[in-house]
């Protein structure tokens, strides 16, 4: 949440004031603490070392931060509170931060990508110097430590964690002192109890300001007497004696806590029933939505459904929570939460043959709220962001309900989908382990193995993803069957390995036969039939058959586009495979315009840095060069490499992929010796990524060389450009695309050396080749037709050089236009080189 309002109690708000909890209206002294706060603050803007908030549960570390916040909230521009129990949270809520920085990020964008982008700009300053970032319960010293962004802000930190000593500045605090426990009973009671009674109250409660507030609420909400009150704490604190309490329970806070309860347990025993259903999710904030009627399929045996199917009563228990303390209430934010240490008492407080069962109950909740949402869609995101801090807690791993397993694989898919593969891999490989731990080793592995399949493959990890697959189809079709649905999933998947080996005829092969059994299954139209029918497109495209891929890319986007269920990225992948199909038919603007529509799709549907966005984007890029719009085309790829680079690192294919496209935009903008420097660290990566004998390595080598001969270095261009072109003949065949570009750089090297013979040869072969594969009018038909009028002349042949000459110029300037950049080098007699940019796969 973001408001830009004046607030008439605080002064002026931040411009940027977000997912802060609502301000504690009894808050009480620390005043001393708060100042202590702000000068170690203010004393260390230099450094810009983070602090750390420490103590027992319960004694106010989270509301002394919060006080913080509100009290100098108008010192800040930006003001932003973080949840830091679990990565995935810290990670989530950044990114929520990066869009209210106005960064280019959408509401929808990966949360990896997202969170990086808002720490990069508080580092940098920009757009705001003046920020504070609250993290909240941060246990995990070093993983925080890592995150927290130093720059020109502040970092304010809670934590149970004494570790934090050792790392950053700490102000410990404590109980109150009693002179502000007896302000806070006396402000909190609206009864009006004494300064006596209220030391009292104090005394037998610790001066644990949980424990205060737990009292207060209850003589609030009964109007019980300080006296009846007294006895009847002595009376639970002696039951609670006897039940061996774990040391890290206050007792003044346990005896509280069971004062409230069977209070609220008399007046409304729904409602315990609801709470301690919270008790087993995580102690974040719990949507407010998950306490809806439960479908059909999930209301049978809860014991929550009876109060969830009336909405009224439903909205009553949870008030009555609120104003016992137990739940704390968020309106603006629709969230309820409950304190750790609260749940951790009601759950000790239940017999543990009942644990399960209320576990099950919270499962149910959260399964439930997704039951109709579908992962990969990014409009059902935010829904998904909200649960990821309670899967842990809830020890959703743990459920053998086939139906928790299926959200349990839904969230999974959530995390990758929406470009956060880090933490979508550490899950489910925690899911396998629990499973097979619990002697599963059905279906809900097996579909577990096939998501673990896509996230090492799109981490990187190439031949991990095949060898897995394998594996896992075989025993799929053993197990599940040819025609289930997840060995049907799998083996739509599995193409993508093939295709990512290099073994693009076996991939086409194989996806053929995905799709006829995509189609036998859910028909010709169903949206898991499109991405089966999507990949064989780009299977024909590797291949060279850009007549044929083009019609079925046509047929796959058009459909997608007209269907509402399915994804922003399905679409945006066929989208793309229709503007690169395009752009590989030589039509170089049209593939501009349709791929500048699909970016700003993938832009507004998944954010500017998603991964598929980024695919786009460097797609777009080779495009623009191939039109003649080089500064555009280099910018757009220097910022689509930088963002991948951060994102997944170099050694990743959508990097290595996009760092050619920057090598080939820096040659074609004259940046030769930084083409080549990039290219000569990129080269060995590509080895490394896809052996010495990928089509794809070729290529790289085709675009290293072709650097090497205008640097100068013309031999080691020849030796290298040769490898290449037996490399592709060998793996694609001598009529390919990209065998016949490695041929036209070939000639010029030969060229180069004074070889114009067989320049002229090769020349002369790969432009009947060209004309026979792409007609005579595409542009790389043409570029060969220049290149071999260079030769003609070099050999003397000047009637046969102009006449080619004429017939060439004319047909490059009406397809192309007079000012292509390529036109005016065939005009001006010299030869054309060209470059090989690898295909998403």
């Amino acid at each position: 949440m973001s408001v830009s309002h004046l607030s008439p109690d605080s002064g002026r708000v931040p411009p940027i004031w977000g997912r802060v909890p609502q301000r504690n209206n009894n808050f009480t002294g620390r005043a001393e603490l708060l100042r202590e706060l702000h000068e170690s603050l203010m004393s260390n803007v230099a450094a810009v070392v983070p602090h750390a908030l420490h103590g027992l549960g319960g004694v106010g570390k989270t509301q002394l931060a919060i006080e913080y916040a509100y009290r100098y909230r108008r010192e800040y521009d930006v003001v932003w509170y973080i949840p830091a129990d679990q990565p995935m949270l810290v990670k989530s809520s950044l990114a929520g931060l990066a869009r209210e920085l106005r960064l280019p990020v959408s509401a929808s964008t990966g949360v990896e990508e997202a969170a990086e982008a808002a720490l990069d700009a508080l580092r940098r300053g920009d757009p705001y110097e003046k920020w504070l970032l609250i993290f909240d319960n941060a246990d995990e010293v070093d993983e925080i430590n890592r995150i927290a962004p130093r720059g020109p802000g502040h970092v304010l930190i809670t934590s149970r964690n004494h570790s934090w000593q050792g790392v950053v500045p700490t102000v410990p605090v404590n109980v109150f002192p009693r002179e502000e426990s007896i302000e806070f009973l006396i402000k909190r009671s609206r009864q009006g109890i004494t300064e006596a009674e209220a030391d009292r109250l104090a005394e037998a409660l610790g001066d644990l300001p949980l424990a205060l507030e737990q009292a207060g609420a209850l003589q609030v909400e009964t109007g019980i007497a300080v006296e009846d009150y007294l006895e009847l704490l002595e009376r639970e604190t002696t039951r609670l004696l006897g039940t061996n309490k774990p040391a890290d329970y206050p007792l003044s806070m346990s005896a509280a806590w069971a004062l409230s309860v069977t209070q609220l347990t008399d007046r409304m025993p729904v409602a315990v029933e609801l709470l301690r259903c919270c008790a087993f999710l995580g102690p974040e904030p719990i949507p407010r939505d998950l306490f809806q009627r439960l479908p059909e399929s999930y209301a049978e045996g809860s014991r929550l459904a009876e109060i969830l199917a009336d909405p009224i009563l439903t909205s009553r228990v949870i008030r009555e929570l609120g104003r016992y303390a137990l739940v704390k209430i968020d309106s603006a934010s629709r969230t309820l939460q409950v304190h750790r240490l609260i749940q951790a008492l009601l759950r000790d407080e239940l017999p543990k043959v009942e644990h399960a069962a209320m576990r099950g109950e919270a499962h149910r909740l959260l399964a439930a709220s997704v039951a109709s949402s579908e992962p990969d869609s990014n409009a059902s995101w935010p829904r998904y962001s909200a649960l990821l801090g309670h899967i842990g807690p809830s020890e959703v791993r743990s459920s053998r309900d086939p139906r928790i397993r299926e959200f349990a694989l839904k969230i999974v898919r959530y995390l990758y989908s929406s470009g956060d593969f880090k933490s979508a891999q550490v899950m489910v490989e925690g899911f396998i382990e629990k499973w097979r731990a619990d002697g599963e080793d059905g279906e809900h592995v097996l579909a577990a193995q096939r998501h673990q399949a896509i996230i090492r493959r799109e981490l990187g990890d190439i031949e991990g993803s095949f060898a897995l697959n394998q594996r896992l189809l075989e025993r799929m079709r053993r197990v599940l069957g040819e025609y289930h649905e997840q060995t049907l999933l799998l083996l739509n998947s599995h193409g993508a390995d093939l295709r990512f080996r290099g073994d693009f005829a076996a991939a086409l092969e194989h996806d053929r036969e995905s799709l006829r059994l995509h189609e036998e299954k859910w028909g010709p139209e169903s949206r898991r039939t499109l991405r089966a029918q999507n990949n064989l497109a780009l299977d024909y495209l590797l291949l060279g058959k850009y007549t044929e891929a083009l019609e079925l890319q046509q047929k796959t986007f058009e459909t997608q586009r007209a269907r509402t269920d399915v994804s922003s990225m399905n679409v945006l992948s066929s989208w793309n495979g229709l503007a690169r199909l395009t752009r590989l038919l030589g039509q170089y603007r049209e593939a501009c315009d349709i791929g500048e529509d699909a970016y700003e799709y993938g832009v507004e549907q998944l954010g500017p840095e998603h991964p598929w966005t980024l695919r786009v984007a460097k797609d777009l890029s080779i495009a623009m060069r191939r039109d003649g719009r080089i500064e555009e085309a280099l910018e757009l790829a220097r910022r689509t490499f930088e963002v991948q680079v951060r994102n997944v690192d170099l050694d990743h294919p959508d990097t290595l992929a996009a760092g050619l496209c920057l090598a080939n935009a820096r040659r074609a903008s004259g940046e030769v010796v930084e083409a080549l420097r990039l290219l000569e660290d990129l080269s060995p990566r590509f080895k490394k990524m896809y052996g010495k004998d990928h089509p794809f390595k070729f290529g790289c080598d085709t675009n290293h060389a072709l650097l090497l001969r205008i640097n100068g270095r013309v031999q080691e261009a020849v030796d290298l450009d040769r490898e290449a072109f037996e490399g592709l003949k060998r793996r694609l065949t001598r009529h390919h695309q990209f065998t016949l570009t490695c041929a036209i750089n070939l000639a010029s090297d030969l060229a180069a050396m004074g070889e114009h013979e067989q320049a002229r040869s090769l020349g002369e072969a790969t432009k009947e080749r060209l004309s026979d594969l792409l007609g005579p009018e595409h542009p790389l038909t043409l570029a060969a037709s220049a290149n071999l009028v260079v030769d003609l002349r070099q050999l003397g042949a000047y009637r046969e050089a102009d006449a080619l000459r004429n017939e060439t110029l004319q047909r490059y300037t009406q397809i192309l236009g007079r000012g292509h950049p390529d036109v005016l080098v065939a005009e001006r007699g010299r030869r054309l080189d060209f470059d090989f940019d690898p295909p998403v796969l």
